[in-house]
């Protein structure tokens, strides 16, 4: 048995929770991040004895879309796999019910899910400090689950969502490069949906950004940042939606 972990994680929130859940876990693991596998150019096929974990982040109550085709093009050849949404303690709509189709049509086995609250990408004091020590401990507890579930017949899981799925429209921040930038290029090389030109590392195209905040993240220079106004805006908008503490999630398939 090999556990491979596959993720999205642009602001580092997503890949800590798939750490928590993986620290469970006593056997050889590989991670690997979905947006590099296209730059790999090899199939990826997968068999009946492996354990995938896919773990991404909900963008507007939907998966991010540039990493359907991703998933689409795996071979899950009837791998087990357990899918993980993480939201930044609003909501996370239709994300696993679309992540479970996806997986599915390119043959997985889906058997466990699990939504788990990490600090919001954009808005950080929606979600601050999470995961915190409960939400470790919970996810841990929720990774001993799904093992024993693993060990059991494979039935279908259900989890929230509805179809069609919620529209997909990502927040309108697009981060711009301030004077200390150096033109490393890192920038450049880290955006997932290839956003900044090549040797023009100002201002992404905002017509491709999908408000990631990869670029941010990756920056050594603290360079980029995203219009304070617009921020302000977007923080009073979600008030309501974010302020009350959200709950991780763990979908397990009806007992008999």
């Amino acid at each position: 048995m090999k556990l491979y972990a596959l993720y999205f994680s642009p602001t580092g929130g997503t890949k800590k929770v798939l750490d928590i859940f993986c620290s469970a876990w006593d056997c050889q693991k590989e991670y690997i991040s979905l947006p590099d596998l296209p730059k790999m150019d090899l199939p990826v096929l997968f068999g009946r004895n492996d354990i995938c974990i896919v773990s991404i982040p909900s963008f507007s109550g939907r998966v991010p879309q540039f990493i359907i085709p991703i998933l689409q093009n795996l071979q899950g050849n009837q791998a087990k796999a357990i899918l993980i949404s993480t939201y930044g303690n609003r909501a996370f709509d239709d994300t696993l019910l679309e992540l479970k189709d996806t997986m599915e049509q390119s043959g997985f086995l889906c058997y466990c899910a699990i939504a788990a609250v990490t600090r919001h990408s954009i808005i950080p004091k929606y979600g601050a400090g999470r995961p915190d020590p409960k939400d470790i401990e919970e996810l841990r507890q929720f990774s001993v689950q799904c093992q024993e579930t693993l060990k059991e017949p494979f039935s279908p899981i259900d989890v929230p969502g509805s179809k069609p799925y919620r529209k997909y429209a990502s927040i309108p921040i697009t981060p711009k490069a301030g004077k200390s930038c150096n033109g490393c290029g890192l920038c450049y090389q880290k955006c997932p949906v290839h956003a900044i030109p090549e040797g023009n590392y100002q201002k992404p195209d905002k017509s491709i950004c999908i408000s990631c905040l990869q670029c941010i993240a990756a920056c050594p220079k603290k360079a980029r940042h995203v219009n304070v106004l617009f921020l302000k805006i977007a923080e009073l908008k979600m008030e309501k939606a974010c302020s009350v503490r959200k709950p991780n999630i763990l979908f397990l398939p009806p007992k008999p």
